[in-house]
This record gives C-alpha cells, structure tokens and sequence, in this order.
C-alpha cells in the first residue's frame, strides 16, 4: 500500500480577517481517502508560515490514517506529504529558530516531531500538479476540472 498526501495553503485568503485556508489530500495508491478544506484559527504571518501550519494539520491526519491501517494490520512507515513551498519544507528540517519563524506557535511544530521521528516527509511539487489546490481558493473552470479528475471525483 502506498499512503501519500498533498498540503496547500492560500496565503491571506480571507479579506474579511486575513486568515489563510488549508487544504489537504490523502491516497492509498490511486484512491483519495481524506480531504479537508478549513481556514486556519490564526492569522499567518508569511506564506511560509501559512504552508508550515497546513502540512501540520495534514500530518496529523497522515497519522491517524496510518493508524487506522495498522488497526487492519496494514504497517506504512514513513508517508510523503507534497508540499509546493520550499521554505515551508526547509522549516520543517530544520530545528534551528529563525527570526523568520520564532513567531509560529509551538503547537505547529508537531509537524518538525514527526519528521524527525521519520513518520512522515514533505517533498516538493510544483503547484501545476498540486491537487490540493482545489480545496485552498476559487480556480477557473479549466483548472477545476483538471484537479476534479486528478482527485478521481467525478462530475
């Protein structure tokens, strides 16, 4: 079996409070499993930060998947979560406090633990073939259906 993920963000989203909007994608092979689209509880103060903070709530949910496939006696070991921002990724590397994100709330550095562990890894994609895109902001109807079929999901 081979669990992956997607993680995107839109940075500044919202007009109304300025928060951003996660959205995330799991499979197991060709299947997409798991999706959500949510704003984030606190306003991001880069696009870095917003991308960090969705790759976060998309590894907890990486991990609750795998999980619930150990319960079935299903073993995966480390999961890769495609992420189309670099600076994003480097952070979650790197447990070195920068002046760029010492502001990012300790709880969002769960996703640094678990890579550390080796549970889970971010790897770049480049945001043509992001198909979390779709759950992160408005997109023209060519693109829509592109990722709609990417996803698997019919119209």
């Amino acid at each position: 079996f081979n669990l992956h993920a997607y993680s995107d963000a839109d940075y500044d989203g919202c007009k109304l409070d300025r928060k951003s909007t996660s959205g995330t994608c799991q499979f197991l092979g060709n299947s997409l499993v798991s999706w959500f689209s949510k704003k984030q509880n606190s306003v991001a103060l880069s696009t870095t930060e917003a991308e960090y903070v969705a790759a976060g709530s998309c590894c907890a949910q990486v991990l609750w998947l795998k999980q619930q496939l150990c319960d079935f006696g299903i073993s995966i070991s480390n999961v890769c979560i495609k992420c189309d921002n670099t600076s994003a990724i480097s952070l979650s590397r790197n447990p070195v406090q920068h002046s760029k994100s010492k502001h990012i709330e300790i709880r969002h550095h769960f996703l640094r633990d678990h890579v550390e562990k080796g549970d889970i890894f971010l790897e770049y994609i480049d945001t043509l073939n992001q198909v979390a895109d779709i759950f992160t902001k408005s997109l023209d109807n060519e693109r829509f259906c592109t990722l709609r079929r990417e996803l698997g999901m019919q119209n």
